[in-house]
């Protein structure tokens, strides 16, 4: 089989070296975890979910927390897609759990 790099179509030794586009490996785009402010979900809740979900500092889910609470809407982390996909799908269940409507969504970074 002929390599698809080479110049000739495969009988002599000649190969064209790769570009680099062809080298680098791309990172995978970002996704925003969104949380939602509602009127029922505790801000307790939330704190523990930022903490226990997202793995924040006891001080950064408290801000994270106070900014949904006072904006509507804050970025709980931002990860690829799967990673972000599986924490939403997993607050939201913790949430439905506890009797809490708290969302969770997705955004591009």
């Amino acid at each position: 089989m002929a390599d698809p790099h080479r110049r000739d179509g495969g009988d002599t030794a000649v190969t064209v070296p790769r570009t680099k586009a062809e080298k680098e490996t791309r990172r995978p785009p970002l996704y925003k975890v969104l949380l939602h402010n509602d009127d029922f979900t505790t801000q307790e809740f939330v704190d523990w979910v930022l903490m226990n979900v997202f793995n924040h500092d006891p001080e950064s889910a408290h801000r994270i927390m106070l900014n949904v609470h006072m904006h509507g809407v804050g970025v709980a982390g931002i990860y690829p897609h799967e990673i972000a996909e599986t924490k939403a799908h997993r607050t939201m269940e913790l949430a439905k759990e506890a009797e809490y409507p708290l969302l969770a969504t997705l955004e591009p970074e």
